[in-house]
C-alpha cells in the first residue's frame, strides 16, 4: 500500500513537460496540398492569426502560409505573392513549376526550403511566409518578417559619460547588426542554435575565429545544445548552464547590452551568446575585475582610470563589510571608536531598545523592501516612492528612537557604495547580512573568517579554464596593465590581451 501510494505521488510531482525517451521520426511533406494544410491547422488549432490562402498557377494549385503580425504585407505581396501568381511557365508539370519559381523573381527575396512539416512550422513561427505546392513533398519559406520591434536605445543599465549610445534590442539579428558595424572583420563567427522545447529561442553564439579557443566555443555550444528547456524566457535562465556546477555568491558568466563592449571582449578571444527576445548579451570566460572596469576608463586618462577603478574597489568593501563592521565595533569592540565621538554614539546605541545586529538587519532589510518597491513599480512613481519612503521612514524611526542615527549613516552609505557596482548588486546584498550576523555574533574575527572563505572562494572559481581572479592569480604580467590601473592605449592597444588559461585544468573546469 505505501509503495503504491509512494508511486501516485511521484507521479503527481513529475513535471509535465517531462522529456519523452521515445525517438519520434520527422513527419515529412505529403504530396497533396490538401494534406498539408489539414496538418497545419491541426498544429495550429483555432488559432486566428493563421493565414492560408490557396491559388492555383498554371493549373497548380499552390497555398502560402503565414501567421498574421508576424510578416511584412507589402513586402511579401510586392517580393512573393504577386511574382509568383504572375509567373507564366508553359508546362503544367508541378516539380517544374516549383522548380521555376525557385528560380524566378522571388528568388530574389531570401528564401530556404523545408523537408519536413516541423521545419515549415518553425518559418511560419519566425514570420515566413511558406509557399506549398501540390504534388511536391518540399515547400519554399520566403523571409520578409515584419513583426514590431523596439528600436535602438541608450542602454540603462551601463550609461557611459563618452561612449555610444546604442544598446542592444530585443532582436537578436539587430543586435548581430549592431556587432558588425564595429567590428569589420571575415573572423567573427554568428551561429545559431535553437533552444526550448516549446519556444525554439534563437540562441546566437559569437566569437573571433582566430582568437577564441575552439575548445571553449564548442563546450559553450555543447551546453546550449544539451539544455533542457520548454521555454528561453531570457538570456538569465541559460546561466546555469554556462556556469561550473559549485555554489557561490558571484557568477563567472559577464553580461552586457552594450554593442562596444561586447565587441571588445570577442577581441579579446571570449565567447558571447545573444539571445533571441533579450537586450542584453551574455559572455564567457567572465573575470571578476572586470566588475570594476567600465568603458569610460578607455576613453578618459590612465590616471584617472586608475583613480576610478580603486574608488570602485573601496565601494564593494564599504557596501559588504561595512554594517558587519560596525556592528562587531559596537558589540565586541568599542575601544576602537575615537574618543571624541565614542559617547555620542555609545548614547544612542543606549536609547534604542534592540540589540545592535537586530537594528542593522532590521533597517537593511527595509531598504531593499523601498529599493525593491521603487524598482518594480512605474518609473514615474518608483524614484517618488523610494525617496519618500526612505526618508519618511528614516526620520520617523530615528525621533521614535528605534534606530540610532549611526546606523541610518550607515545604511545611507552602504546604498550608495551598492549602486555604484550594479554588477555586484546581488552578491553584495546578500553577503551584508551574512557578515551582520559573523560581526554580531563572533565580532571582527567572524568578519575576518568571512572575508578569508570568500577569498578563498574567488581563487577558487574558473570558467571554461579561466581562473576567476586572473590576472592576478595566477599571475599575468602583461595583463596588469588592464586590472586596477589602465597603463593606456600606446601599451595596452600594442596587442590584443587574450584571457589566460589555467595550467592542467580542462574548459569544462575539471582537474
Amino acid at each position: 500500500m505505501f509503495n503504491k501510494r509512494k508511486k501516485s505521488e511521484k507521479r503527481l510531482s513529475e513535471p509535465v513537460t517531462q522529456k519523452d525517451n521515445t525517438t519520434q521520426v520527422p513527419q515529412g511533406i505529403n504530396k497533396k496540398l490538401s494534406e498539408n494544410i489539414f496538418v497545419l491547422q491541426q498544429k495550429f488549432g483555432k488559432s486566428f492569426d493563421l493565414i492560408i490562402k490557396e491559388t492555383q498557377v498554371n493549373g497548380v494549385n499552390i497555398a502560402f502560409v503565414a501567421l498574421d503580425g508576424m510578416y511584412n504585407g507589402l513586402h511579401a505581396s510586392q517580393s512573393v505573392v504577386e511574382p509568383i501568381l504572375n509567373l507564366h511557365y508553359p508546362c503544367g508539370d508541378p516539380k517544374e513549376l516549383y522548380e521555376h519559381i525557385c528560380r524566378s523573381r522571388a528568388s530574389e527575396c531570401d528564401s530556404k526550403e523545408a523537408i519536413t512539416i516541423d521545419n515549415a512550422i518553425e518559418f511560419i513561427l519566425s514570420g515566413f511566409v511558406v509557399l506549398f505546392v501540390d504534388e511536391v513533398t518540399v515547400c519554399r519559406a520566403y523571409s520578409v518578417q515584419g513583426y514590431v520591434k523596439r528600436s535602438v536605445e541608450p542602454p540603462e543599465s551601463e550609461s557611459q559619460e563618452n561612449g555610444s549610445r546604442e544598446g542592444f534590442v530585443d532582436m537578436y539579428k539587430d543586435n548581430v547588426t549592431l556587432v558588425r558595424r564595429r567590428l569589420k572583420s571575415p573572423y567573427i563567427r554568428f551561429e545559431t542554435l535553437s533552444v526550448g522545447k516549446t519556444s525554439n529561442t534563437q540562441v546566437c553564439i559569437c566569437y573571433h575565429a582566430e582568437r577564441a579557443d575552439p575548445v571553449i566555443v564548442n563546450n559553450v555550444t555543447d551546453r546550449l545544445k544539451n539544455a533542457d528547456f520548454d521555454i528561453v524566457p531570457g538570456a538569465g535562465a541559460l546561466r546555469p548552464f554556462l556556469e561550473e556546477k559549485r555554489l557561490s555568491f558571484f557568477t563567472t558568466v559577464g553580461t552586457t547590452e552594450r554593442p562596444d563592449v561586447f565587441a571588445a571582449k570577442l577581441s579579446e578571444g571570449r565567447v558571447g551568446i545573444i539571445v533571441d527576445g533579450t537586450p542584453y548579451a551574455l559572455i564567457v570566460p567572465h573575470l571578476f575585475i572586470e566588475n570594476f572596469h567600465s568603458l569610460d576608463d578607455y576613453l578618459n586618462r590612465p590616471y584617472y582610470a586608475a583613480v576610478t577603478r580603486f574608488l570602485k574597489l573601496i565601494c564593494f568593501f564599504l557596501a559588504v563589510f561595512l554594517p558587519g563592521t560596525y556592528v562587531a565595533v559596537g558589540t565586541f569592540h568599542q575601544e576602537i571608536f575615537p574618543s571624541e565621538i565614542i559617547a555620542d554614539i555609545v548614547s544612542s546605541l543606549q536609547n534604542t531598545p534592540f540589540p545592535l545586529i537586530i537594528e542593522s538587519a532590521i533597517i537593511h532589510f527595509i531598504y531593499e523592501i523601498v529599493r525593491e518597491a521603487g524598482l518594480r513599480m512605474p518609473k514615474p512613481v518608483g524614484h517618488t516612492v523610494s525617496i519618500v519612503g526612505a526618508l519618511v521612514i528614516g526620520d520617523a524611526a530615528v525621533s521614535a528612537g528605534l534606530i540610532s542615527a549611526p546606523m541610518l549613516i550607515i545604511v545611507a552609505i552602504t546604498a550608495i557604495c551598492s549602486a555604484v557596482l550594479p554588477p555586484l548588486h546581488e552578491p553584495s546584498a546578500v553577503l551584508r547580512f551574512i557578515f551582520i550576523v559573523l560581526g554580531g555574533t563572533m565580532g571582527l574575527y567572524g568578519i575576518m573568517l568571512g572575508f578569508t572563505i570568500i577569498a578563498a572562494d574567488l581563487c577558487s572559481m574558473n570558467s571554461f579554464g579561466v581562473p576567476f581572479t586572473s590576472p592576478f592569480s595566477p599571475l599575468d604580467g602583461y595583463a596588469l596593465r588592464d586590472s586596477f590601473i589602465f597603463a593606456g592605449w600606446k601599451k595596452v592597444g600594442k596587442r590584443f590581451i587574450q584571457i589566460q588559461k589555467l595550467r592542467g585544468t580542462h574548459t569544462d573546469g575539471t582537474e
